[in-house]
Formats: C-alpha cells, sequence, structure tokens
C-alpha cells in the first residue's frame, strides 16, 4: 500500500493534510482519488462524446472480476459517463459488464457482490457467465443480452465434466492456471463480438500487466505480448484497452477505500491479501511467483513496475501471412512460432512434429500435453 500518515500538507492542493504518500509525492484524500480518476480518464481521450456521432452510441465490455483494479475502473467510468451526460447530455459509449465465474454455481458471497454491483451502477448492462460455457461455442450461443441487469443462464449441460476432465489432463498447477486464463479470455472475447462490443476494457493495473510480461515469456508466448498488453487492435477481432495501466496495485487498493462511498464491500477480501506462494513447488504456478515478486518490487521500486510495462510497449506484434491461429489460446501464429519447431532448443524432431501437428502455439504446446488436446474447446 502508498505510505501513509504523512504529518505534511498535500504537495498538490497545499490546504489539506496528506494522508499518503504516492510516488514521493504526499497527497491529500480528495487530491489522491483525482490522481487516481485522472491516470484512467487520459486513457479513455478517445471515447469522449465529441467522438461519437449522435444516436450511434459505442458500446464497450467491461469484465468484472471483482478485484481492486476493475472494481475501481467501472466506478471511474461510471462517473466519467455522468460527467458527459451532464455536460452534452449524451454519452462517448455505454458499459456492458461481464462477470465469468469459474463453477457451474456462483457462490453466495460471489452472488451477492454481483447484487449489489447491479444496485450501486444501475445504468449498465450485466451479464454472467461461467466458465463451462466455452465449450458451447465459446458461449457465443449459450445466452442473450440486451436488457439492463440481464444475467445469462449458467451451465449448460454436459459441458462441465468436458471442462473438468480437460483440467484434470494437465500436468501441472501452471499449466491448469495458463488455460484457465486463456478460457476466459476467449470467452469475453466471443461475448464482445457477439453482442457488438466495439472493445473490450481490461482492468490490468501497471503490475499486473508487468507480472503478464514475465509470466507470458517464462511461459514461451512472449510473441503475443503487444497483444496483451498494448492499447489497439487485436487479432480476434476486437480491440483490447488498457485504462489502468499507469496505476499501481497498491494504488488501487487505497483508491478503493477512499473514494466516497467506498467501494470495499463490491471487491474480493481475496484482493488485499499478499499473494503467497504454496508450501509445496508442485503447487506453485508461474502466475503467482509473478505476482509476489512484483508486490514485493512495487513497495519499494515502482519505477521498475512501470519501466517493465513501458519498454514491453516498444516491442512489434509478429506478422503471419498464413492466417493460421493456435487452436487453444487463437492467436496467429507463423510457421516458426507452431509448435516447437525453432522454441524448443535441442529436441528431437519427432517432438516437435508430434506437437506441431495439433496445432498449438509453442506456449500452448507446453502447457497441453498431446493427449489432453482431445479436450480443447
Amino acid at each position: 500500500m502508498p505510505t501513509k500518515h504523512v504529518d505534511r500538507l498535500c504537495r498538490r492542493c497545499n490546504t489539506l493534510e496528506a494522508v499518503l504518500t504516492v510516488r514521493s509525492e504526499p497527497l491529500c484524500r480528495d487530491c489522491f482519488v483525482k490522481y487516481v480518476h485522472t491516470k484512467v480518464i487520459k486513457r479513455m481521450e478517445g471515447f469522449r462524446a465529441r467522438h461519437t456521432q449522435p444516436g450511434q452510441q459505442r458500446k464497450l465490455l467491461l469484465p468484472l472480476s471483482f478485484g481492486a483494479s476493475s472494481v475501481s475502473l467501472l466506478h471511474i467510468l461510471d462517473r466519467q459517463l455522468q460527467a458527459q451526460m451532464t455536460r452534452t447530455g449524451r454519452t462517448g459509449f455505454s458499459l456492458h459488464i461481464l462477470h465469468i465465474v469459474a463453477t457451474e454455481n456462483s457462490d453466495v458471497d460471489d452472488m451477492e457482490r454481483i447484487r449489489l454491483v447491479k444496485d450501486r451502477f444501475p445504468n449498465h448492462e450485466f451479464s454472467t457467465f461461467s466458465l463451462y460455457d466455452i465449450f458451447t461455442k465459446d458461449g457465443s450461443k449459450s445466452g442473450k443480452s440486451g436488457e439492463t441487469n440481464h444475467s445469462i443462464n449458467l451451465g449448460n449441460g454436459d459441458s462441465s465434466p468436458r471442462l473438468e476432465d480437460f483440467l484434470a489432463a494437465l500436468p501441472s498447477a501452471s499449466s491448469r492456471a495458463d488455460v484457465l486464463s486463456i478460457l476466459r479470455t476467449r470467452l469475453a472475447v466471443n461475448f464482445a463480438l457477439t453482442n457488438s462490443c466495439e472493445a473490450i476494457l481490461w482492468s490490468d493495473s501497471t503490475t499486473k500487466l508487468a507480472e503478464r510480461v514475465l509470466a507470458e515469456t517464462a511461459k514461451g508466448r512472449g510473441f503475443s505480448l503487444p497483444w496483451q498488453v498494448e492499447d489497439g487492435e487485436s487479432p480476434y477481432g476486437v480491440a483490447f484497452y488498457y485504462p489502468m495501466r499507469d496505476v499501481l496495485k497498491k494504488e488501487l487498493l487505497s483508491h478503493v477505500d477512499m473514494v466516497e462511498p467506498s467501494l470495499k464491500a463490491l471487491v474480493s477480501p481475496d484482493a488485499f491479501q499478499s499473494t503467497q506462494a504454496p508450501p509445496s513447488a508442485k503447487n506453485t504456478t508461474i502466475d503467482a511467483l509473478m505476482q509476489q515478486y512484483f508486490e514485493s518490487v512495487e513497495e519499494n521500486y515502482p519505477n521498475i513496475v512501470s519501466n517493465v510495462v513501458r519498454t514491453t510497449g516498444k516491442l512489434q506484434a509478429p506478422h503471419s501471412t498464413n492466417h493460421q491461429v493456435c487452436r487453444l489460446c487463437k492467436l496467429p501464429v507463423t510457421d516458426d512460432l507452431l509448435g516447437t519447431d525453432g522454441w524448443g532448443g535441442d529436441q528431437t524432431r519427432t517432438t516437435v512434429l508430434k506437437r506441431s501437428e495439433h496445432e498449438l502455439c509453442y506456449g500452448c504446446a507446453r502447457s497441453v500435453p498431446p493427449e489432453a488436446v482431445v479436450f480443447l474447446p
């Protein structure tokens, strides 16, 4: 968390007492909230009301995980839309909120948070999907949307066993975490395409993006970083934007508590817990290790976290002329990115061909063994 108990005046307003220090700058509560909001709104410049034709409102999808980042993003954008309506009588975009649950039935706390979010932000459309829906044409036909607060039915027949069998066939905790993350992205993308959303607003903070840079590189999917970190068009046919990319995770945790009224009741308690690696290395995931590392780094060296993201932003997306996509992550792959050819080091040609014939990119081939390919959605 940003340093608290600062016995000095806010450096920005020079009037109120500072309540915390953000990147060596003491700020009062009001200036800190404004600081976070300004960082996000600057990233939404292209969606101002003046960039939208009257009667042709742009629809944006916001995946909501009930983390501090996604709840804060929803709050900030809701405030922005209200301000646009006050100033111009119309808004530059509309929001459709999507919550993806990892089990067939949400637990009681999850359902209560959904209710609280709908009550707090009643002017947006809400939909809920189960991760199992990825096995029914990626969830594109498992429900409909269109009316405010509509909730899509969870679960679809025999899709549960398919997901469970797929995860059980994966060799490690890292593989399972990797696959679950990919399936969530695919479900969100297909929902956006089915519901005519122009773009997806991912709520990843600077810290989360830095974690992804190292994690995806370690998994062998470094070629995809320009699409997973930078704003703009993606290979999925829908644009990706990261409005929270200039705000650290620890800043967002403070923001949740300092806005009025507080957002804390809408955020999962897990968001406030420090990431701890499991006692057994067998259950440790690459993602958890990166989370643990950057949570410690951002405490005293926030510039390092920002530099990782800025440096990655200079990378260029690979160009492919064969339009082939990985069967799991659905990202385009060139011939040298298919299977392990050119990436797997000193491996036999037999292994390379065995992986390549399943049409998986190198990163997905490392997570999904050949015997688990039959379960791919």
